[in-house]
């Protein structure tokens, strides 16, 4: 009865913006990777904060679960509304607010995509740098602390958010940060929001700080017969001071299926993916300089990209590994794991993967942002092979608890969701109750994505 008098409520509020159809509802009940189908009661599409906090008031009267959407590309099942209850899809809440160029800040609607965004930055000389390939949602990146390809040099989420609007469980709207450059003024609200995952709060505004479009790029592949040599090119380099904007990794069978699906032409060795930004001088001296660390570290095979199609070729590439991995076993489903650690034990992490995924019998492609530390595997699975399956989260937990051996985390980027939550005891015990008990203030009811990150009942000693 709850259900069915918020249900009545809503369908007032939004009119043909509300909606329980089945296509509709099973659109956001899947997710990229293996989750099962989980769909909402019903779908809402605001508009406006106002909304958001009317719908978030009548879902707390009436106990109602609600879950947030953006563009649907995370990996492990973060927007999959596992109570049911009554998903909110931002898309249409996709507005540049307020741009202040000379700040360098922009204030947007939480649907923008990273590329929408850039596109209408275009004439002004600034950009916005996370790039974790897809094309996801600002709001979503923000919910899930996301990074990507650029980290090493422009950073996460956590780095370029100022400020954020957030409607809380009770319908309250709250405002965190600012725009001034820094401040020391009490709890640091807007990092507790980023990577919350929707679980504290549904984020309805963000302001993000941007930066120059640099004058001259140059990006670049090359190989080494060994990941060791390749990390420690990249280690060496950092120790330089010369500044990467991207440092990428792919292992042999990861060369081989660019390869095949893309028609390359890449030596089947580990090879390293880089990009440099700044002035035209800058950028030549920097190539020039990281040129001779690879000479001397044994690389070889070193091609540049030297034209902007060159270079959108080559990243398109590296961010469409995941599908290309897919294709590489027609009719199969992907298993993608992330870990993050120390950049001196990612050799020592990835052969260890390699290992466990041969054990298992899987095939497992590993690439990675080597400049971070962090890697992922994608595990191709056969639809409807329960012992794959079986197998594949096996091997997902074990490189968790290595990466947490080798003073690591058990995601870099990816997040927790609904595929992690079972970890997050082992990497942060006692703070990981602290975690539900800042969840249990700002939403006692539980009603904020549920089951996701915090523990619940179930988890009870």
């Amino acid at each position: 009865m709850a259900l069915a008098a918020a249900i009545t409520a809503l369908e007032a509020l939004f009119g043909t913006r509300f909606t329980q159809t089945r296509p509709e509802r099973e659109a956001h009940g899947h997710s990229e990777a293996w989750f099962p189908l989980t769909p909402p009661d019903a779908v809402v599409y605001p508009e406006t904060t106002e909304e958001v906090a009317a719908l978030m008031k009548i879902c707390a009267a009436e106990g109602v679960p609600v879950t947030g959407w953006g563009a649907g590309t995370s990996l492990e099942g973060h927007a999959l509304p596992l109570k049911g209850g009554i998903t909110v899809d931002f898309t249409r809440m996709n507005r540049i607010v307020d741009l202040s160029a000379e700040d360098r800040l922009v204030r947007i609607q939480p649907g923008l995509t990273r590329e929408e965004l850039n596109t209408e930055l275009r004439a002004t000389g600034l950009f916005f740098p996370v790039d974790p390939g897809a094309n996801a949602t600002l709001g979503g990146m923000a919910s899930t602390r996301a990074s990507g390809t650029t980290t090493v040099r422009y950073g996460t989420m956590r780095d370029n958010v100022a400020a954020l609007e957030v409607v809380l469980a009770d319908g309250r709207v709250i405002r965190t940060g600012s725009g001034a450059a820094k401040s020391a003024s009490g709890y640091d609200l807007t990092a507790l929001f980023l990577g919350a995952e929707g679980t504290l709060g549904l984020i309805t505004e963000l302001t993000l700080r941007l930066h120059g479009q640099p004058e001259a790029i140059s990006s670049a592949v090359c190989a080494f017969d060994t990941l060791e040599a390749a990390v420690e090119t990249v280690q060496t380099t950092i120790q330089m001071g010369i500044p990467m904007a991207r440092i990428e990794f792919v292992d042999e069978e990861v060369a081989r299926i660019f390869n095949a699906i893309n028609g390359t032409h890449l030596p089947e060795k580990p090879n390293l993916m880089i990009e440099f930004h700044g002035s035209e001088a800058t950028v030549a001296e920097d190539s020039r300089r990281f040129g001779e660390v690879v000479a001397e570290m044994g690389g070889a095979d070193f091609q540049w990209a030297t034209t902007t199609e060159d270079r959108n070729r080559l990243w398109k590439m590296r961010h469409g590994a995941y599908l290309s991995c897919l294709a590489s076993r027609p009719g199969s489903m992907g298993l993608i794991t992330d870990v993050c650690v120390p950049i001196s034990r990612l050799p020592e992490a990835v052969e260890r993967g390699r290992e466990m995924i041969a054990r298992a019998g899987l095939v497992g492609p590993i690439l990675g942002h080597v400049g971070d530390g962090n890697f992922h595997a994608i595990l191709l699975l056969e639809r409807g092979n329960a012992s794959e399956l079986a197998k594949a989260k096996e091997v997902a937990h074990d490189l968790a608890h290595m990466a947490l051996e080798m003073g690591g985390t058990i995601t870099g980027e990816h997040g927790i969701g609904a595929g992690k939550r079972g970890l997050m005891a082992a990497e942060h015990a006692a703070a990981w109750q602290v975690m539900g008990q800042i969840k249990a203030a700002l939403d006692p009811q539980g009603l904020l994505n549920p089951g996701k990150i915090v523990p619940g009942p179930e988890d009870a000693a």
